[in-house]
């Protein structure tokens, strides 16, 4: 059997104490809100074992106004936040160097 041994510092040859670059970390400042919105929703969801039951109750069937008022302005959020992503990175460059 041959070993693959000397192959395989090419393959882990990166340093793994690198920094991110600068347009990685302006990636991550960028997509943090809508990232933030997503994660309120999902705590929305599973943090509140009530709200969790009402989203599962309207899987089910009809749900209370106040339940679908709830979700609705959750899922608004990230909407909101996804929109305003988009719209600041539509002007921006793309990151990498990639034309």
């Amino acid at each position: 059997m041959k070993s693959i041994a000397a192959l395989q510092a090419v393959v882990t040859a990166f340093p793994s104490d690198a920094e991110p670059s600068d347009a990685e970390l302006k990636t991550i400042e960028l997509e943090t809100p809508r990232i933030e919105a997503d994660v309120k929703l999902l705590d929305l969801y599973l943090g509140d074992a009530e709200l969790l039951d009402l989203y599962i109750g309207t899987l089910n069937g009809p749900a209370t106004d106040l339940a679908e008022r709830r979700l609705r302005r959750a899922c608004r959020r990230v909407l909101a936040e996804r929109r305003a992503l988009t719209n600041r990175v539509a002007g921006q460059p793309p990151v990498g160097g990639a034309a």
